[in-house]
């Protein structure tokens, strides 16, 4: 994968939101055109099984992104597990689990990079000349962590919370990814690595580009509801797991949460739990909202999640067998980790040492 200027100019902070999107029209346009001038840093915290909004939200652009010819790098963040918990719990099973979601999804480890986080040691030594070109305050005023700080309320704020932005620029400049697919509500992560890659090109490189300056890929996926009426989450117990059984399916859909009106109507704004039920059913036919609706009509919420059970279990089907099949094989989702680990330590050593150059420390 080559650099490009081009592919690496991005917004600055205090740029409005329609700005960014428009740099990722662009963007879009240019992987388009050259696919392999772009190296994509994601992934997720193995904190549980994947569900619904993971799959519609994050997994079909990943495997969008990687079957276009993106170099696509997918890191398991077991480390930042304890951010903000005691302890691991389950954790090699959790990761196991969360990679055979990947593979089940359509993610090719021939194509896609996927690695653990604990094991590649030259991406965690980054942190320390990162930490170096960050301030307590410039940490602080970030989104997640001040959210986080808030939450927790009288629970002290540990500092790898505090620090929560500079992993996650480690994480995103070990490989030297210039592309970062993220929300809305995650651009301050990608400025804030945007920050430290440009800090440390001044700072210790004189001026040469070490680092490239990454850019947001904003994606339109869609936010969706849980069964109780709020965001779709691991933690809050309202997700349809990817492997969930067909009947586990039904009972969770059959419980969500709708209103009174016996019509069946698409308005987001007076019926958002009804609308996300008709979200989901376009999602999984690719018909849209208002068809489904006029479909159902006066048949009521009863009606229309029967019809919702019915296509997101005939949606998932498929998926769910190659997950049965994948997750048997505990050799085969074990093999998939070595080999990024062993394709991640490469790149992230090689990093290390242009850091260790320009910070004259070859010893």
């Amino acid at each position: 994968m080559t650099t490009t200027a081009g592919a690496t100019q991005g917004f600055a902070a205090g740029d409005s939101f329609a700005v960014a999107a428009a740099r990722s029209a662009d963007l879009e346009a240019q992987i388009t055109a050259h696919p392999e001038r772009f190296r994509v840093l994601t992934g997720d915290r193995p904190t549980g099984a994947l569900h619904l909004g993971h799959y519609f939200g994050t997994l079909a652009n990943r495997v969008r992104l990687q079957d276009a010819g993106v170099d696509v790098v997918l890191v398991v963040a077991d480390y930042q597990v304890i951010t903000d918990r005691d302890s691991v719990g389950a954790l090699s099973t959790t990761v196991l689990e969360l990679v055979a979601d990947y593979l089940a999804a359509g993610i090719d480890p021939v194509r896609t990079t996927v690695f653990a986080h604990s094991a590649v040691a030259a991406l965690n030594q980054l942190m320390l000349p990162f930490l170096s070109l960050v301030s307590d305050g410039e940490l602080r005023r970030n989104p997640t962590v001040k959210a986080e700080a808030e939450a927790s309320g009288s629970r002290p704020l540990s500092g790898l919370l505090l620090t929560y932005p500079v992993h996650q620029a480690a994480d995103i400049l070990f490989c030297k990814a210039n592309l970062v697919p993220v929300g809305r509500d995650q651009l301050p992560h990608v400025e804030v690595t945007r920050t430290i890659a440009r800090r440390f090109n001044e700072r210790y490189a004189g001026g040469r580009q070490v680092f490239p300056a990454p850019d947001a890929l904003l994606t339109a996926a869609p936010v969706l509801l849980g069964t109780d009426g709020t965001k779709m989450s691991k933690s809050r117990g309202n997700a349809i797991e990817l492997r969930a059984s067909e009947d586990e399916t039904a009972r969770l859909i059959r419980g969500a949460k709708t209103d009174s009106d016996r019509v069946i109507t698409f308005d987001p704004v007076n019926r958002p739990e009804v609308a996300n039920l008709l979200l989901l059913a376009s999602l999984c036919t690719g018909r849209s909202e208002q068809a489904l609706a006029e479909e159902v009509g006066g048949a009521g919420s009863g009606a229309l999640k029967g019809l919702v059970t019915e296509v997101v279990n005939e949606h998932l089907r498929p998926l769910r067998v190659r997950r049965a099949d994948i997750a048997a094989d505990r050799g085969q989702l074990l093999g998939v980790l070595r080999a990024g680990n062993l394709r991640a330590r490469e790149l992230a050593e090689a990093t290390l040492d242009e850091v260790r150059e320009a910070m004259d420390m070859t010893y």
